[in-house]
């Protein structure tokens, strides 16, 4: 699927954007367009039909003049049908295929950019700028179609068949239809006030109501019902205060409209009818009527476009909103780098620093290090120490600003992450789990693979057997998140997912640490044969986690402090023997 071009330039216009968005459709936008026109040709013709009608009456001209102008009519009514399926079918089809590219390019925009990013960035916000943004942006356009296009096409077949037929009149209308329309747009102001203040209680009035929910434990430990039910009691009182002011508000504009619509056309109509009597403009009894509808026409027109005005603002926001992702220059760049075929697992930390934006101090100061590939090392160190920001350099999730990694004798800045991956496997503290079965969630993104690899993997992660105990196996859903596994069963899958993969860098990232006793223990026996010949990162607390490492990292404030196996560590003395003594399991 192609992904669009940057949807803007700052120095287009809005309308510029939306057009860009439609780039691959634009003739089915077109088609629309001019479908529509046929289709509604019978709402700016009526007028003029009936005039001819009328004048027909009056002047008692021949009878087939009837039938001519009702055969048109006719034909006018019954193109309706196919044309406005034909319209509908090309409308469709530009929306929904801008749609799916605009919500592709977002999804392709989300792979691309730093996890620096999404560090800053609000998951709820990212999915709405997919769901509802997206969507927003399809009704906008929707109604400018259904409603914007009936506007103008009225606009233009009222003043264009005026102009033709009657141009004295033109400038009345050019005069008496922006009033009319000024005049219930301001009315519209003070009703939007009272809509504005009415939903901004009603949302209070939501708010309180979800408190009160959550409070009722410790309201009715306390006896402090009462209390709750005035706080409730004054809510609900302003609530219906805003509301009977709306409903006052809503009554005066609605009968104020009817009254200022009909003034406006009767004053149409007479002026029509006194400048026909007094022959100051040559116009017919059919003209007369055409033109009062045509004046009835242009106000709706004119108020129908005004009314868009706040759906449209709302979608020109959604593109704005969607150009902050789709323009982002926060971008993991991997394009034109070296790809990696195969990894051993050899690393080299050479004098790392790193800092994170607007923090006082490094996260890692002057960072040394080399590992062999099959090396097991331990990261430790209290809270901030600096462990975590060792693994995002590892995965490359961040860049050093100093110093550099290399793997297997490549420096990390200069090859493309995304073939390095490949070869990375992350258990983390929580397991990442989606809504499918057991197989899928082992197999994901590695293609198809035999059930015996499946079971193989399965067993070295101590699951099989918990697995075999499920209605359907290994092709058993597991629910949101895993929801119907235990915290040990989640993990023992995600340590099947690495396994399966056959990785040459695992990374642990506390993957006992929420575990009990006797699921840690499933758990460290699977990791042990996940470790084998791989080189191995791990973060934990939990001493049995770390005490069988090749070599402990001891970190303080950024700093390396200390290095040695379990052992050499604890004979020392040093910061490692104060980090756990007094706890015998974790430190």
């Amino acid at each position: 699927m192609s992904i669009p071009k940057r949807i803007s330039d700052k120095k287009k216009t809005e309308f510029y954007s939306l057009w860009s968005l439609f780039e691959k459709d634009r003739w089915h936008i077109l088609a629309a367009i001019g479908i529509f026109f046929i289709k509604h040709s019978p709402v700016w013709l009526m007028p003029l039909l009936t005039a001819n009608v009328i004048d027909l009456v009056v002047t008692h001209q021949r009878i087939s003049e009837l039938w001519w102008n009702a055969v048109i009519l006719a034909l006018l009514l019954a193109q309706n049908i196919p044309m406005h399926v034909a319209y509908m079918k090309q409308l469709s089809i530009a929306l929904r295929r801008m749609e799916t590219r605009l919500r592709f390019a977002l999804s392709n925009q989300f792979q691309k950019l730093s996890m620096g990013f999404y560090t800053r960035a609000s998951a709820g916000i990212l999915q709405n700028k997919v769901v509802r943004d997206v969507e927003s942006i399809v009704e906008m356009v929707r109604q400018m179609f259904d409603g914007g296009l009936s506007a103008i096409f009225n606009l233009l077949g009222a003043v264009v068949i005026t102009a033709i037929r009657v141009p004295k009149f033109l400038p009345f209308f050019l005069i008496m239809v922006p009033i009319s329309a000024a005049l219930i747009s301001s009315m519209r102001k003070r009703l939007f006030a009272h809509n504005s203040r009415f939903r901004k209680e009603i949302e209070k009035m939501s708010a309180r109501v979800n408190e009160m929910t959550h409070l009722l434990p410790i309201t009715r430990a306390h006896g402090l019902e009462t209390n709750e039910l005035e706080f409730m009691e004054s809510t609900l009182a302003k609530v219906k205060v805003a509301g009977l002011e709306l409903d006052n508000t809503n009554a005066i504009f609605g009968s104020l409209s009817w009254v200022i619509y009909n003034i406006f056309n009767v004053i149409c109509l007479i002026s029509a009818v006194a400048l026909s009597y007094y022959k100051i403009i040559p116009i017919t009894a059919g003209d007369v009527v055409m033109l009062t509808g045509y004046f009835t026409s242009l106000t709706n027109a004119v108020m129908s476009l005004v009314n868009l005005i706040p759906n449209i603002s709302k979608g020109f926001e959604s593109i704005q909103s969607i150009e902050e992702i789709l323009q982002s220059e926060e971008l993991e760049k991997n394009d034109g780098k070296l790809k990696i075929e195969k990894v051993n697992g050899d690393f080299i930390f050479d004098r790392i620093n790193f800092i994170y934006p607007e923090a006082r101090f490094p996260a890692i100061r002057n960072f040394s290090l080399s590992v062999n590939a099959g090396e097991s090392i331990a990261l430790v160190g209290h809270s901030g120490a600096g462990k975590s920001t060792i693994i995002n350099l590892i995965i490359g999730f961040i860049r050093p600003d100093n110093g550099r990694i290399l793997i297997d004798g490549h420096d990390m800045n200069e090859i493309d992450l995304r073939t390095y991956r490949r070869f990375i496997s992350v258990v983390p503290q929580e397991s990442i789990l989606f809504e499918d079965t057991i197989r899928e969630n082992i197999c994901y993104g590695i293609g198809a693979i035999s059930e015996k690899d499946v079971e193989t993997a399965l067993r070295d992660a101590n699951a099989w057997e918990f697995v075999q105990q499920l209605p359907e196996g290994i092709d058993t859903p597991i629910g949101e998140h895993g929801a119907k596994l235990s915290g040990g069963e989640k993990q023992r899958l995600s340590i099947a997912r690495a396994l399966i993969r056959n990785p040459k860098v695992l990374i642990l990232d506390e993957a006992t640490s929420a575990l009990d006793i006797e699921s840690e223990k499933l758990i460290q026996e699977s990791l042990s044969r996940l470790m084998k010949d791989r080189t191995t990162f791990i973060v934990a607390h939990r001493l049995s986690t770390i005490q069988n490492a090749d070599r402990i990292v001891v970190l303080d404030q950024g700093n390396i402090v200390e290095i040695g196996n379990h052992k050499e560590l604890m004979a020392k003395k040093g910061v490692y023997f104060r980090l756990q003594s007094g706890n015998a399991t974790s430190i």
